[in-house]
């Protein structure tokens, strides 16, 4: 197959998250397997233009803030001097309709859609903006199959007014071998509880921070340690000094991949208090580490926790549910030994190769039913 795949960031973007590791494993795969891949991202100051990630060619454009602008007529001048078979556009923040510009098979990735979460995290314009131009996504889309990483994604596409039947659910892998349990590194010798991802607002941190400040009151010794980047950083901070636990609540910033391994296994648990994620990618790499996950019971984050068996699930915004589940796992380690090993096998399950050979499945029965 000859690719074109489109999404606002690659791998190397200061900005990119899971959606890129997503996509990078699955269509890193595909070009091992004998398929050519094209992809437009955005840019960022000092990036080359153009690059080779995982076998895949990156073509650059514009910033985070015009590739909206810029995307459209990046790809319409790719389809007009190459010959592709299907075009790809991975929906991760703002959709690019790029059906308009082709006639070829059309397949749209969807980690999650955004809704009315959007409000909690932007200014009302620009949420508006993202709420209404999601709300398009049935009509523009109509012709096209959609890949959607979890059920909870599926079942929102489909009361958005995508058909069941267009919508097929490919899980999302984990590097079992690289994230794996340590016998060389131990859990933290105290109740250490962990947060991996990008400290923007609708991620739901400050919920972790009230609820380690309530649990502290119990338990004296749990502390949270925080990694990530995030624009979010300076509020949460506040936050936790105004609670008294500026010295329980570590900011860690970026951290690298070895860093973060370490983090996953020393963790008593990592918590992940989002109200809306498409899997939740900190919940299975640490599983693969065999440390369990306290998230919030939302869309997407109840498929990559196994309630009771890998980790607990809390109404999502319930400081106390959370601050029980705290107090719990510090005062049990031999619960959190459990579930870590719950964890581990639940992880084991999951593979890239697995995820990458249904999608290559899957659009090839796409470019087959439009020849």
């Amino acid at each position: 197959m000859r690719i074109l795949l489109v999404n606002w960031n690659d791998r190397e973007n200061p900005h990119a998250g899971g959606a890129e590791i997503h996509l990078h494993e699955i269509f890193g795969r595909l070009v091992q397997r004998g398929h050519a891949v094209d992809l437009v991202a955005s840019g960022w100051p000092g990036c080359t233009p153009e690059t080779v990630l995982d076998g895949i060619r990156v073509h650059r454009f514009g910033g985070r803030h015009t590739f909206a602008l810029r995307a459209t007529g990046a790809v319409r001048r790719l389809l007009h001097t190459q010959p592709y078979d299907v075009v790809v556009e991975d929906i991760n923040k703002l959709p690019l309709y790029l059906t308009r510009l082709t006639h070829l098979p059309f397949y749209v990735i969807v980690p999650h859609l955004f809704g009315t979460t959007a409000f909690a995290e932007a200014s009302w314009p620009i949420a508006a903006t993202v709420w209404a131009a999601e709300r398009l996504i049935p009509r523009v889309y109509q012709g096209a199959a959609f890949h959607a990483i979890s059920d909870s994604t599926r079942d929102d596409l489909v009361r958005r007014g995508i058909r069941r039947e267009r919508v097929e659910v490919i899980y999302p892998g984990v590097d079992a071998v690289w994230y794996s349990p340590d016998a060389a590194t131990a859990r933290a010798a105290t109740p250490t509880f962990l947060y991996v991802g990008r400290l923007k607002r609708y991620k739901g941190v400050e919920t972790a921070v009230r609820a380690v400040a309530l649990a502290r009151a119990t338990r004296p010794d749990v502390t949270l340690e925080i990694a990530g980047q995030g624009d979010d950083r300076v509020r949460l901070e506040r936050l936790a000094g105004a609670l008294g636990q500026a010295g329980a609540v570590r900011f860690l910033g970026f951290v690298s991949e070895e860093a973060k391994r370490r983090l996953l296994r020393r963790a008593w648990a990592v918590v992940l208090p989002s109200p809306k994620e498409g899997w939740g990618i900190s919940n299975v790499e640490a599983a693969a580490c065999a440390t369990p996950a306290l998230a919030s019971d939302s869309p997407g984050l109840r498929e990559s926790v196994r309630h009771g068996e890998t980790g607990f699930l809390v109404p999502h915004g319930d400081v106390p549910a959370l601050a029980d589940r705290l107090v719990e796992l510090a005062g049990d380690p031999a619960l959190t030994a459990r579930l870590g090993r719950g964890a581990r096998a639940f992880a084991e399950q999951l593979s890239w190769d697995r995820a990458a050979r249904a999608t290559e499945a899957h659009l090839q029965r796409v470019i087959a039913q439009e020849e």
